[in-house]
């Protein structure tokens, strides 16, 4: 971010009336439990259905097809609680963790040790937006051609998420130097290719290991049931793409939720970090499809890290419009995905421009 951007955020530090926002959405703190089990177990439920349905179905015909969108769409919702996972206070809600983890966790090679402890790096103020917060990338600053690559990379994310359980834990239990890579390199839901694990990066997942295992052996039993002609290799098929339109549509969901203008090398100051990150209240139909669980309200949800989704949208109302001062706050609205993508594309070709421009002086 440019030194004319950082003093023209500076005053919000002062200006936005912080107490006043928290006083106005302090009752919306709690978790409901009951919603997170329905909405998770609804979705999930319909995700498998629709998977097996789509599986069974003649090639290319309606039903396969419609069961596809219907399946990526829901376990899409269904894995995305991961994220809510990582926020809820520690110590609760384990049975539901253990839930996910069976039926979208361990089944996508993404268990939820993978976003535990993580995540939570990318809240911190002294780190998020630096080179140690494995969730930013200065895209904004860079050649648009990297968002593409990263975009594309969601094509082999499913095949090395199972190199990593189904090779990598097994011979990492037998080569103790693996594990410790294993570990920092290959045991983190981040979009920073650098970004090295900590050891200590555990908040809840206390039981990790039994985790990795759990995905280890799940992975090897559904390729050696192919193998030997029990499940036909056609699952394994669908599995990838569905596990590959998940991961693009949350790659575009990502691209959207900040405006990643600082290059990393310096801490953002509590203006920029939250003029960094983005709301799209959308369409209620169509936005919660590619960004469900409450992540169109990203801004917000920077804001008041520990709201549970289900109170994200209300949050935002009354923030809009009973804040004495809004002007600030609704600076973090795009109309829609298409609009946020199309500013982060202008400001990274704007960037490229002007780099190509002072080294060509």
């Amino acid at each position: 971010m440019t030194e004319q951007t950082t003093e023209q955020n500076a005053p919000y530090v002062k200006e936005f009336p912080l107490r006043e926002a928290h006083h106005l959405v302090r009752d919306l703190m709690t978790p409901n439990p009951w919603i997170y089990w329905i909405d998770f177990l609804f979705h999930a439920t319909l995700g498998w259905v629709a998977f097996f349905t789509a599986l069974f179905s003649p090639f290319l015909s309606l039903w396969q097809l419609g069961s596809f969108v219907i399946a990526v769409l829901a376990l899409y919702r269904s894995a995305i609680f991961v994220h809510e996972l990582a926020h809820l206070k520690k110590g609760t809600f384990q049975n539901f963790r253990l839930a996910w983890n069976i039926l979208s966790g361990i089944p996508f090679m993404i268990p939820s040790f993978t976003y535990d402890g993580v995540h939570n790096d990318h809240h911190k103020p002294d780190v998020y937006g630096t080179s140690a917060d494995g969730e930013y990338l200065p895209f904004a600053t860079h050649k648009p051609g990297e968002m593409v690559v990263y975009v594309l990379l969601s094509l082999l994310i499913p095949i090395l998420l199972v190199i990593r359980f189904v090779v990598l834990t097994p011979l990492s239990y037998l080569l103790p130097p693996l594990r410790r890579i294993v570990w920092e390199r290959a045991s983190s839901l981040t979009i920073d290719p650098n970004y090295r694990r900590a050891k200590d990066a555990v908040r809840n997942d206390l039981n990790w290991r039994q985790q990795e295992i759990a995905a280890c052996l799940f992975g090897a039993t559904v390729i050696a049931l192919v193998i030997w002609e029990v499940l036909p290799y056609s699952v394994l098929i669908l599995w990838y793409l569905v596990a590959v339109t998940v991961f693009v549509l949350n790659s575009l969901r990502t691209l959207a939720a900040h405006a990643y203008r600082n290059p990393g090398d310096r801490k953002m100051t509590l203006a920029e970090q939250y003029l960094d990150s983005i709301n799209i209240p959308g369409n209620f139909l169509i936005t919660p499809l590619w960004a469900p669980v409450g992540l169109r309200y990203h801004a917000t949800h920077h804001l008041f890290m520990s709201m549970p989704y289900h109170n994200l949208g209300k949050a935002q109302r009354r923030l809009v419009n009973n804040l004495t001062d809004n002007s600030q706050y609704i600076k973090t609205l795009r109309s829609g995905l298409w609009p946020a993508l199309k500013q982060i594309w202008r400001e990274s070709s704007e960037a490229a421009k002007n780099s190509s421009q002072r080294q060509s002086r």
